[in-house]
């Protein structure tokens, strides 16, 4: 854990957050892997380029509305508390509300191929996964439940698993770390990577345009749903579930749908159309 990466000398202060740091670098590399894919998909990156940008702008609103509307009871909250997404307090499923959004809206705009930009965001939205839990890791933030196997992480005093634990009496405030908790940030991360393996893999072997994100609107909720049965930061939204387990299930079920309309589209992709009119 390491909340703050290093200070600036200026204004009084300037910290550097490392969750904040690695959000920058998510958004970077997953940018940046969605214009060279682009490229490679005769899709123009300049549009993915665009696309991107407003796509991170609209999934960080809401991403932080969703957090902020979850705890709003459970935190002492000021106008511009609510803005300061850099020391952490985001919720994923929230970016994916607010990046599908966007998405709509540029559509509306600016007409796209909307599958084979699907496909080419995909693989990105894994690799954000990966390197935006490594700063939740950093943070504190999205911890697990208690943990006694051999890689449990203890957590230093003031942070959020501390304050948890101490909060329900399992500790007092003579220790300087928590108990042992599942580094639920870290099997997450792990899982944004096997995801972009995944995703990566199947890419050159899918049959039709969409079927990329279809996999990962299957694969992704499935793991979610599990790791948010080891974590211990959120309570029971409904049906017994966290808020994030019930919107699993949701696009659990919006995949397997997607994949049975996609089975009944042609066997094309927009990539392989596109080379035989340069050809031509």
């Amino acid at each position: 854990m390491k909340q703050v990466f290093f200070t600036l000398p200026v204004g009084g202060g300037l910290k550097i957050y490392g969750y904040g740091v690695m959000l920058a670098i998510a958004f970077f590399a997953a940018g940046g892997l969605a214009s060279w894919r682009a490229r490679r998909e005769k899709l123009d990156p300049l549009l993915l380029e665009d696309l991107a940008f407003w796509m991170i702008l609209g999934g960080l609103i809401g991403a932080r509305a969703i957090f902020v509307w979850e705890y709003w009871r459970a935190k002492p909250w000021s106008f511009w508390s609510i803005f300061k997404i850099w020391e952490g307090g985001i919720v994923f499923y929230g970016s994916v509300l607010g990046g599908l959004a966007t998405f709509l809206l540029y559509r509306l705009v600016r007409p796209f191929p909307v599958r084979p930009v699907l496909d080419v965001i995909a693989p990105s939205l894994a690799l954000g996964i990966a390197i935006g839990r490594i700063g939740c890791f950093l943070n504190g933030c999205c911890y697990g439940d208690r943990c006694d196997l051999a890689w449990g992480v203890s957590f230093p005093k003031g942070s959020l698993p501390y304050h948890d634990q101490l909060d329900n009496g399992l500790i007092d405030s003579t220790r300087a770390w928590s108990l042992p908790v599942h580094p639920t940030q870290v099997y997450s991360a792990i899982d944004g990577f096997l995801l972009l393996g995944l995703l990566s893999a199947f890419f050159p072997h899918r049959r039709r345009d969409g079927e990329v994100m279809a996999l990962l609107m299957v694969a992704y909720p499935v793991s979610r749903f599990l790791i948010e049965r080891l974590r211990n930061d959120e309570g029971v939204f409904a049906f017994g579930m966290t808020i994030s387990q019930n919107i699993s299930v949701f696009l659990l079920i919006a995949g397997l749908i997607n994949w049975f309309v996609l089975s009944y589209w042609p066997k094309e992709r927009y990539a392989d159309k596109a080379a035989a009119v340069e050809s031509t």
